[in-house]
């Protein structure tokens, strides 16, 4: 059996957690330049709160229902997950965190009453984090996700388990094609064409003929509704073989030196995750451009070549540099720019040139003193006088919550007495 725990409106829910002031009330979270909707607590939900809304259209909407609005604070949000995650671990011996907010857990020979034991997941990250989850139980990972689904929409313990063929029928016939794991809007309507229409419907289907009318993906899923097992656990994800970082300005800007400190902040964040995954990078691709909404649109890139494969963030941003000086033209006024590492390699394996220089231990030795440092003091507790300290090139955040786990200065204060 497999279990996915998913937290419940996740960014929203890390927003209380701190805040216990709020819970029960309407919460959204707001984009990187508190630009568009993207987590809204269920209070907000059922208020009518659209999702991915632009924030300006519906900001009179908000304050009329007292909607608390935050801006998004992923430092937040990442060392919140990373509590429900470490949590979870101690609940099976397989795990695979699918993403920020949901784990899948391995379950096979546990001989605890399911049900008793995803009750048990739920209260322990509640009374450990704060942290409201859903827990979907059922034999194969596609069956779990609508398990979690059931789980937050339909049973109110939060703890849904589809152990029998009856129990995964009767909630597949009430589910749209596009509530499926994998199945988007696109697939859906394809699927539509051919008479199917909801979940159970795919898994009664010839799962041959299905593949030669979409892909092997599909035929796996019908497998998968059916109760066989067909999508492994990913204990070790793959290395990513791209790494991107881009953002939108808070401000838009026609000025070089300020485009430059843009490009070398996301070069240093670039290279950071590019060490996380032990790995080295060839290429480097960058662009900029901008509004398409003013006169004189102007979008410009380019690929920048490495001397010798690398994850010296000196060398990155010492080549971002360049390249974004190429692009940059004078007079525009520049509204986004983002650079991509690119030829990405597993640096266990990487074999130097015996005629081409390359990265050396002391390049490392610093890079490895620079992410303990931040790791352990917060990110940006050193950074590269290239980024520059302050400026118009940061985001607009004007409703951030305190950093609450990555700040000493934000640390909550209990009074006594």
């Amino acid at each position: 059996m497999i279990a996915l725990v998913d937290c419940n409106s996740c960014y929203a829910s890390c927003e209380q957690v701190f805040r216990p002031d709020l819970r029960g009330k309407p919460v959204i979270v707001l984009s990187n330049n508190d630009g568009c909707i993207i987590a809204r607590s269920q209070q907000a939900k059922q208020l009518g709160v659209p999702d991915l809304q632009p924030f300006f259209k519906i900001e009179a909407q908000l304050k009329r229902h007292k909607v608390h609005v935050f801006s998004a604070n992923f430092r937040l949000y990442g060392d919140i997950s990373n509590q429900v995650m470490a949590t979870l671990r101690d609940f099976s011996p397989q795990v695979e965190q699918y993403s920020i907010d949901e784990m899948f857990l391995d379950f096979s020979g546990m001989p605890q009453d399911l049900n008793d034991y995803g009750m048990l997941i739920k209260d322990t990250l509640w009374r450990h984090v704060r942290m409201p989850v859903g827990v979907g139980i059922a034999p194969t990972k596609t069956l779990a996700k609508l398990a979690n689904h059931a789980a937050k929409k339909i049973k109110d313990s939060g703890v849904a388990v589809l152990d029998t063929p009856e129990k995964w029928k009767w909630l597949q016939k009430r589910l749209p094609i596009t509530k499926i794991w994998g199945i988007g809007k696109r697939l859906g309507q394809r699927l539509n064409a051919l008479g199917i229409h909801n979940a159970y419907q795919l898994a009664q289907a010839d799962a041959r003929f299905i593949r030669k009318q979409s892909s092997v993906n599909v035929e796996r899923t019908i497998c998968e509704l059916n109760g066989e097992p067909c999508i492994a656990l990913d204990e070790q994800p793959a290395p990513k073989k791209e790494i991107f970082v881009t953002r939108s300005f808070g401000q838009k800007t026609s000025s070089q030196e300020e485009l430059l400190r843009h490009i070398s902040r996301y070069a240093a964040a670039a290279a950071e995750k590019l060490r996380s995954q032990n790995s080295l990078c060839s290429s480097l691709y960058l662009f900029a451009f901008t509004s398409e909404f003013k006169p004189g649109f102007y979008n410009n890139s380019l690929v920048m070549r490495l001397p010798w494969p690398s994850s010296d963030s000196t060398l990155i941003i010492r080549y971002a540099r360049q390249g974004m000086a190429q692009i940059y033209r004078p007079g525009a006024l520049f509204a986004k720019c983002g650079i991509g590492l690119l030829d990405i390699r597993d640096r266990q394996f990487y074999q130097p040139d015996l005629f081409t220089p390359g990265q050396d231990k002391h390049t490392d030795e610093l890079m490895g003193v620079i992410d303990g440092i931040n790791q352990r003091f917060g990110r940006d507790a050193l950074i590269f006088g290239a980024e520059g300290l302050t400026g118009k090139w940061t985001m607009r955040q004007q409703r951030l919550s305190p950093g609450y786990t990555c700040s000493w200065d934000a640390v909550p204060r209990i009074a006594c007495g």
